[in-house]
């Protein structure tokens, strides 16, 4: 199944690319970008992908389910999330980052292979995996998931990570657009994060993307204004709206302390604040955002609160925060 959906990508990748693009690049004159508009295309298509799929899965459900309503001429910020996604999935960090890490993998293979040892990967430790290839990607999934709750604990503990990541917990509007509002110095760091980990399992580079878009979706999902919840047992399955609503409530903001020992930091599997004690279930939606930010971080434009992030960021540096 996995090898079909990478066989009609690419089917569609080069048709896109011999009917559209190139005409316009030979008209242009600009052929000598031919290669690098054909590598340009994946991360096109493939965040135009994750933003359509996320929009399927959420759009209605924010429109029946809906958390908060906002009222007539109510300023809404969703607006500004909206350019964070398209900004971030149309550029697609993680991907670019596992394409910049490739090359690196393939001379850290080859030294150890001039040494006589095996590079560690999923499958070398496991041979019987290459037989199971739904079962490995499941176990891919487990590994990124448990790396990216880590991620997340960290981005609250580390006063200048918590300083880029305050971009993201600024929104007081969560929407499944809430997913990508982060500032880019941060989504450079999770991107080489979640990119270093799936390069050090031995993630297939044609199984990556798709990877992305399970963990992707499921993120929209977990940020939308949805009155969702998955019950008693899904909800300790997967992370559902109102798991991760409740990481974002304002009082889990109140100071550095209420930051640290947070709660819900789980991306994708709450099997991971269970262990850890960072679980906490049931109670209402309560409203979100950060008291400890400043009103243009919360309302600001893409460039106001990437330019209100870098200072925050800054001054933590400085030890000022």
């Amino acid at each position: 199944m996995i090898g079909w959906i990478g066989e009609a990508w690419l089917d569609l990748k080069v048709w896109i690319f011999q009917t559209l693009l190139l005409p316009g690049l030979y008209s242009a004159g600009w052929m000598r970008w031919e290669e690098d508009a054909f590598e340009w295309l994946d991360f096109a298509l493939f965040g135009a992908a994750t933003v359509l799929v996320s929009w399927i899965v959420c759009g209605p459900l924010e429109a029946a389910l809906p958390v908060e309503r906002r009222a007539p001429g109510e300023r809404s910020t969703v607006g500004t999330d909206v350019t964070y996604t398209l900004l971030n999935r149309l550029g697609l960090v993680p991907l670019f980052a596992f394409v910049a890490l490739q090359p690196l993998e393939v001379a850290w293979e080859a030294l150890l292979a001039n040494a006589g040892v095996i590079p560690l990967t999923l499958e070398t430790m496991l041979p019987a995996l290459r037989d199971w290839p739904l079962l490995t990607f499941a176990l891919y999934v487990v590994i990124l998931d448990f790396a990216e709750y880590w991620r997340h604990r960290f981005q609250h503990r580390f006063g200048w990570w918590w300083a880029l990541h305050s971009v993201h917990h600024a929104q007081r509007q969560m929407t499944f657009w809430t997913d990508d509002r982060n500032h880019l110095i941060d989504d450079l760091i999770a991107g080489f994060w979640f990119a270093g980990v799936a390069v050090l399992i031995g993630v297939p580079p044609g199984q990556f993307p798709l990877l992305l878009l399970v963990m992707r979706v499921m993120e929209s999902l977990s940020h939308a204004n949805v009155r969702l919840d998955f019950g008693r047992v899904g909800g300790r399955l997967v992370v559902s709206p109102h798991f991760h609503r409740v990481h974002h409530a304002l009082d889990h903001d109140e100071g550095v302390d209420a930051r640290v020992h947070g709660c819900n930091f789980a991306v994708l599997l709450p099997i991971w604040d269970m262990l850890f004690g960072t679980a906490r279930y049931g109670g209402a939606y309560p409203p979100t955002g950060d008291l400890s930010g400043s009103e243009s971080l919360a309302t600001g434009s893409w460039w106001g609160t990437q330019v209100e992030g870098a200072k925050r960021f800054l001054r933590a540096l400085a030890g000022r925060a």
